[in-house]
């Protein structure tokens, strides 16, 4: 029986931090804010900052999803995963990625792949992934060059593999409920919380949402 190292219930709810909105709180303000308001997984994602303040940042994060016992990863970078001792990493599609990843990391941290494909849920599965995020499943601002995913492949997916699947890609609280019936997990948001004025509730408004929409599976 296949053992899973990432609790669906974990999905629920997954937030995808983004620096972009900074207002006057710091993102560690923020990420405490949005796990007390019922975020159930943290993703750090940085794409501008040198190894060193990844690091830094990553370190300070990690003091917060531990302090509430929220699963944390990176996104893309192993050396930072493995520099903090996150809880794993969120990487792309690559059997070369997931098999490098895995020989950084030890067997017990998650990996986390994309997926756009039911053939790249499948193969990721079977490369030791532990999580699929597939997307985007609505248009979205923070990849422009992502192409969509029907909900026909999600359902598809869904039904397809055996670990956790979380939604990713435009999702809000204006759309989410279109995913009901998808078979999903979770979903994984970052403008609906972080563009908002208030992200804390933003994130209880989303975290309801998203138990209604699986409950109507």
């Amino acid at each position: 029986m296949l053992k899973l190292k990432v609790n669906k219930a974990d999905m629920i709810l997954y937030v995808v931090t983004d620096r972009t909105w900074l207002g006057k709180s710091s993102l560690l303000e923020q990420v405490e804010d949005i796990i007390k308001s019922g975020a159930t997984f943290i993703q750090l994602r940085e794409k501008d900052l040198s190894f060193d303040e990844f690091v830094k940042t990553a370190k300070e994060i990690k003091s917060i999803t531990d302090k509430y016992k929220v699963p944390f990863i990176i996104n893309d970078n192993v050396d930072v995963a493995v520099a903090v001792d996150a809880d794993g990493v969120h990487i792309g599609q690559s059997d070369e990625e997931i098999k490098t990843a895995r020989e950084k990391l030890s067997a017990y941290k998650i990996i986390g792949v994309s997926a756009h494909s039911v053939q790249e849920a499948i193969k990721a599965q079977q490369n030791g992934a532990d999580y699929i995020g597939v997307g985007a499943v609505f248009n979205t601002t923070t990849k422009t060059d992502a192409n969509i995913v029907s909900l026909e492949v999600l359902k598809d997916i869904c039904n397809t593999i055996k670990i956790p699947v979380v939604a990713i890609g435009g999702i809000s609280k204006d759309n989410i409920i279109k995913l009901s019936g998808s078979g999903v997990d979770g979903v994984a948001v970052i403008s609906a919380v972080f563009t908002q004025l208030d992200i804390s509730k933003a994130t209880r408004e989303l975290l309801q949402l998203s138990k209604q929409m699986m409950n109507a599976q």
